[in-house]
């Protein structure tokens, strides 16, 4: 079993950065994928950005992809989200998410993670 917390969000202005964390306790950390996830009001949650346990790449939808950066640190078992360039439309509830069975591209998908965290409001205004 795996705990993840998230941590970071806030209100930011269009243009701004934040850096969201995601502290993960329990189960060997290093051998689990990790991910973020968001969903705005009204919409289904949608893949942000996945890092393999292994750090062998890592992923990012379309519509982050150059304005943030997924990033862990296995002996702090955290990993965290960079992210900067902010726009209106980034603004949802932020999700951190964990694998132990997920590689590759198939760690895009929300049905690959067993484990998540409660969420943090990410609201970035115009």
């Amino acid at each position: 079993q795996v705990q993840l917390v998230e941590s970071g969000g806030g209100l930011v202005q269009a243009g701004g950065s934040l850096r969201l964390s995601c502290a993960a306790s329990g189960r060997t950390f290093s051998t689990v994928a990790m991910g973020w996830f968001r969903q705005a009001p009204g919409k289904e949650r949608e893949f942000v950005a996945a890092i393999p346990w292994n750090v062998g790449g890592t992923y990012y939808a379309d519509s982050v992809k150059g304005r943030f950066t997924i990033s862990r640190d296995n002996a702090k078992s955290t990993q965290y989200l960079q992210m900067n360039s902010l726009e209106p439309d980034d603004t949802a509830v932020y999700y951190c998410a964990g694998s132990r069975y997920c590689s590759g591209y198939g760690c895009r998908r929300s049905g690959a993670y067993e484990y998540w965290g409660q969420g943090t409001q990410v609201t970035v205004s115009s």
